[in-house]
Parts: C-alpha cells; structure tokens; sequence
C-alpha cells in the first residue's frame, strides 16, 4: 500500500498537483489550474493498471471524456492515449468497462486490437478474446501484427487447441511471419501446452534463429508433460550451441532430473547453477530441493535449505514434501512445528504436505491439533487440505472423523470421493463404500481408476466376487480405463479370500500383460490363509524370479508349510532364503499413550522401560499358561539354526 500512495504522490505531481489539495477535491475544483498532458496521464493510466487502481482511473477517464482534443482522429496523440484508457479497464478486469472504451474510441490501431484480445484472454475470456481477433481479420484498417499472433496462439489448450494453433500458424505462415522469433516461440509454447510435441519439433527444427526462450519452451514443455528423457537431451544440445540457459532453462531440466530420478546429470546441472552464479534465486533452490528429494538424496536437500537466504512457502513445502515422501515422517512433522514456533506462516500446501506423513506411527493427538489449525486459519475451503484430513483420520481408524471432513466440505472432487470410499474400504466396510460410489455417480462426479482400486478393494472384503468382476468390466467396457497391476492384484486377493484359488490362477494366466510381482503376492497370500502348497509353491516361484530379495514368498511359503508339518520343505525355504541374503523384516507395533507414540519390535532391548515390560510380559504368559494356553509353533519362523537342527 505504500508503494502505491508513493506511486500516486509521483505521478500526481507529474500532472501539476499541489500537495495541500486531495486529487479528487483538485479534480473537481471549479479553479483548478490542471492542464491535461498526454503523457503524464498515459503514464498515470499506465500505473493504475498495473496496481489495478480502478477508481482513480475512472476519474481520468472522466476528464479524457471532457476533453474535446481527445477525440479528435487526426491527433497522432489520441490513439496512445486511449489505447492506456483500454489497457487500464483491462488490467483492473472491468471487461465491460473495457468493451465501452473499445467502442468510444475515435481512432483504432493495431495495438488497440491487440489489447483487447489479449485483455480478454488474460482474464479468462477466450471466445470473447479470439472473438476480437476474427473482428480483427475482417476490418480494413488494421493489419495484425506478430504481436497479435503471439497472444492469441497463447490462449490455446487442450486437444481443441492443437487444431486451432495450426490454424493460426497457418495464417503466420501465409503472412509472412514464419521466420519472427517471438511467433516461432509461442507456437512452441503453445503446441507443447497441448500436448502436439511432433508439431512443436517441426517449428523449432525450421526456425531461422533461436534464442532463449526457443530451448526454455522446449525443455520445459517436454519436462512438464514427462517427457523426461527428450527436456535432458535437448538440454544437453542447447548446452553445445551458442545460447546461454536462463533461470527458467535450468527449472525445466531439473524438472526432467526428478522425474527420471537422474541425481547424476542433477549433480552436473546444480554445478553448473553455481558456476554462473545463479544457484540462490529461490525458485531455482527450491527445484534443486524437489530434485534431491525425489532422488534419496534428502541430505543434500537439507544442506540447500539451510543455505536458502531467503525462504518462501513454495521452498518449505517442497522440503517437508521430500522428508516425508524418503519415509523421514517424524522429521518432517519436527520441521513443521519449528517453522509454527518461529512464527512462519502457514499456508495450505504446508498444511497439506504435513498432512500427508500422518499414520499409525505417528500422534493421532497432533494430528488433532493440525485439525484445529486448519480450522482456525479457515483452510478448510482447500480440498487439498481436507482430502488430506480423511485421509489422516482413515489411517486411525477414526471414519466418523473423516465422514465429518466430507460431509462438511464446501466443494468435493474426484480425489475427495475416492478418499472417501478407500477409508471405508480399507476398514472392511464394503457396503457403505458401494453406497458411497452410488451418492458419487448422482452427483455426477466421473470415477477414475482409483474409484475402481478402492471399490475392488471393498468386494475383496465383502466377499462380493459378481460385484467386483463388473466393476472391473465396467471400468474397461464403460470408461476405457487399462486396469493397471494394483486392479489385477485386487481381483486376485478378492477370489482368493473366497477360496477359488484356482480360479485365480487361471485369472492370472488369461491376463493381457506380465502380472507383476503385485498379483503374485496376492495370489500367494490367499494361499496363505487357506494352507495351499501346491498354488502357493507356483506362486513363491514367480515372486523368487520377480522379486528374488524379498522376503515374503519364503516366509509366506515356510508358514504354509508349518501347517501341513511338512518340515522338510520348510527347512529348504529357510536355508534358500539365508543363501540369498534374504533378511526377514522385523516386526514392529505402536501405541499412543498420553499423546506420545511408543514402538515396540521383535526382542526389543532398547526401550527405556524395557525391564518393566518383560517382567509384565512373563506375568501374562504365565497367566495364559495356567488358562490352558499352548502356543502353535507350526506359525512360528525360528531363527535359521533352529531349522537346520530341525
């Protein structure tokens, strides 16, 4: 605000204003001495656009209409001016304004065409905008100009915008404009943005000269799409050519970095960021930090946030994103409540980032106590944040708090239904998640392939086997949706926990693609439960070749076998298991006592009340044994020498 007053002081001064009178009561004074210039008032028009002073330049428009000389088509003067009257309404999104001035102007040019299209445009108008443009096409008195052509092709998106920015390409090329820069730059722009990459390709491989902006909108527009590989190698070329990268250069190619996980040519790139010196812009950190992040690599991504001179909500969302995306949750909420206690503002991506770490190991009292500053910052219009509550709240066992979050959310997506019917799902709740797909479909939000995940998931422990196989048609036939192997996976679990294993198995082979290490596991689990060794052996084979360091299928398998106390064969998995250097998993649990999360795992000797559990523990079984308690060791995976003894 202060800069604004600044501004108006200067400007006001520019135009003959004393300092003892207001500009209104000087404005409106019957003795006041103002003489109108031109250029002071396009500059003041010029200024209320751009802090979008609307009132003020409502009082200028006032005097141009009072102005006699201004409305005279031969003043060369008349078109500047008016055409910073129409750039003022614009800026300040009074289109209807705007629309008045356009048709009161004495005089147009080009540059009065161009800025009303590119007004409209801006200001999420488009058929109004390229409306203009077609009005445009028709006079006779203005030509476009590659001014005109760059921001139309700007407004271009989507399928729908593919065709049309060939069409105007067309025009450009038809007019003579193939060979300006500026157009060449925005078709690439443009037909990156709606996904034409062949089209962008031609244009930039026939372009006369390239600049900057040429490579940025190459690498960038294929970052931002995922073509990974392609952002790095055009990256790569540009580096070999004469035209230095920018700032938004490097963003693109790191953008390519982490989506390949390609932490060496990152290493490359940030070296080179420090070389010219531009590594503590802080967009420029921030992308680093998202890189290292996706990577692994969070020490470095710490080590450039506590460098950052300067930190802003986009660079503390993305390390806490990183912390709790590499599995550091407990630091990632450490982080969060050091940013609170030094008074850092919160924003929604904060929130929730932070939301997202929350589960069974971590305070279900915290995350009642970010509940509350959702609620107090009034964050809860962001569904973002609220998706993220459910979804905090499923994780607890606690779906009446996540069916409060839904129900009083202001706006629900795709991603908050879905949210929704996996919390019920997940918890064995098969019908109030069919229920919940049924409300979404009268409410007419489409499905998508994580509706079919959660809803197989919820027939799987429904035991609803016809339920689930339609959906899965229904998915296909219906939506056109390719199930991925987390479907797959879902319909095998489903058959198999209703016993027709072998119906899964021949599930399995009919399948279109390779199952993935995903399916198998689930076949094997249904095994599992219902102490089948001979589909269970075929299954842990596929997973010994799939996924050879894993070690569920020997555990899985040797359990199975404990059951038919078929010892020998156990003894094979177990010492096949030692020979691959297969590790078991230690078992570890949690529980929230007084809003602190205390962890136990298999022979825990580390626990400061260690000594106090296990005397409890002893007390306890011996308790069960005077109850007639006897243990099933066939369920128990002994340590490997006990097996090799066995």
């Amino acid at each position: 605000m202060d800069e604004i007053q600044m501004g108006l002081s200067l400007l006001l001064s520019l135009v003959g204003f004393s300092s003892g009178l207001s500009f209104q009561e000087r404005h409106w004074s019957s003795t006041s001495s103002l003489v109108l210039n031109h250029v002071d008032v396009t500059l003041l028009l010029s200024f209320c656009g751009k802090n979008r002073h609307f009132q003020l330049g409502s009082s200028l428009h006032a005097s141009i209409i009072k102005n006699p000389e201004l409305f005279e088509p031969d003043n060369r003067n008349v078109v500047v001016l008016w055409n910073s009257l129409l750039s003022m309404c614009l800026k300040c999104g009074q289109l209807r304004d705007a629309v008045k001035v356009f048709d009161e102007m004495p005089v147009r040019d080009t540059v009065s065409w161009n800025t009303v299209i590119s007004g409209f445009l801006r200001n999420g108008e488009p058929e109004t905008g390229f409306g203009y443009f077609k009005k445009m096409l028709e006079s006779d008195y203005c030509r476009f100009d590659k001014a005109t052509l760059t921001c139309v092709i700007a407004g271009f998106d989507g399928v729908e915008g593919c065709y049309l920015n060939k069409m105007i390409h067309g025009l450009a090329v038809m007019n003579g404009f193939e060979r300006e820069t500026a157009v060449g730059n925005a078709l690439i722009t443009s037909y990156c943005k709606c996904g034409c990459f062949g089209s962008a390709r031609r244009v930039f491989d026939e372009m006369f000269e390239r600049n900057v902006i040429t490579w940025t909108a190459m690498i960038s527009g294929h970052a931002h799409y995922g073509f990974y590989a392609e952002s790095l190698k055009l990256f790569a070329e540009m580096r070999g050519g004469v035209v230095e990268p920018n700032a938004m250069t490097f963003l693109g190619s790191l953008m390519a970095c982490s989506g390949l996980k390609a932490i060496r040519e990152g290493r490359q790139i940030h070296g080179l960021l420090w070389k010219l010196g531009v590594q503590s812009d802080v967009c420029v950190e921030s992308s680093l930090m998202d890189m290292y992040s996706k990577c692994g690599s969070v020490e470095d991504a710490w080590r450039i946030f506590e460098s950052t001179k300067e930190l802003d909500e986009v660079s503390m969302t993305v390390i806490l994103v990183g912390f709790a995306q590499n599995g550091f949750e407990t630091e990632a909420i450490q982080i969060f409540v050091k940013m609170m206690r030094a008074g850092i503002e919160i924003d929604p991506n904060m929130v929730s980032a932070v939301l997202g770490v929350f589960g069974v190991d971590t305070s279900l009292g915290l995350g009642k106590q970010l509940h509350s500053l959702i609620v107090k910052k009034n964050f809860g219009y962001n569904s973002f944040v609220t998706n993220g509550l459910i979804n905090m709240y499923s994780k607890y066992g606690e779906l009446e708090d996540s069916a409060i979050v839904f129900t009083r959310m202001p706006q629900r997506n795709s991603i908050s239904w879905n949210s929704m019917i996996a919390a019920f799902a997940r918890h064995g709740d098969g019908s109030k998640a069919l229920q919940l797909y049924e409300n979404m479909q009268m409410e007419g939000v489409q499905p998508t392939d994580v509706t079919f995940l959660s809803l197989l998931h919820a027939c799987s422990h429904a035991g609803l086997i016809e339920r689930g196989m339609e959906f899965l048609n229904f998915m296909k036939e219906e939506h056109g949706m390719s199930p991925r192997p987390e479907h797959y996976a879902c319909v095998v679990d489903m058959l198999g926990r209703a016993g027709l294993l072998t119906e899964a198995k021949s599930f399995i082979k009919g399948l279109p693609e390779n199952p993935g290490i995903l399916v198998w596991q689930a076949l094997l689990g249904a095994c599992s439960i219902h102490k089948e060794s001979d589909i269970g052996k075929y299954a842990a084979d596929q997973l010994f070749l799939t996924a050879p360091q894993s070690p569920a299928p020997y555990v899985l398998l040797a359990n199975i076998y404990s059951f038919e106390v078929r010892w020998k064969e156990r003894a094979k998995t177990i010492k096949g298991m030692k020979k691959m250097g297969v590790a078991k998993e230690v078992g570890i649990s949690w529980i929230e006592i007084e809003k602190k999360v205390q962890s136990f795992v298999v022979g825990d000797k580390m626990h400061p009340q260690v000594e106090v559990i296990y005397r409890l523990l002893a007390d306890l079984l011996r308790l069960m044994k005077d109850e007639g308690y006897v243990p099933d060791e066939r369920f128990l995976l002994y340590y490997l020498d006990q097996d090799e003894k066995r």
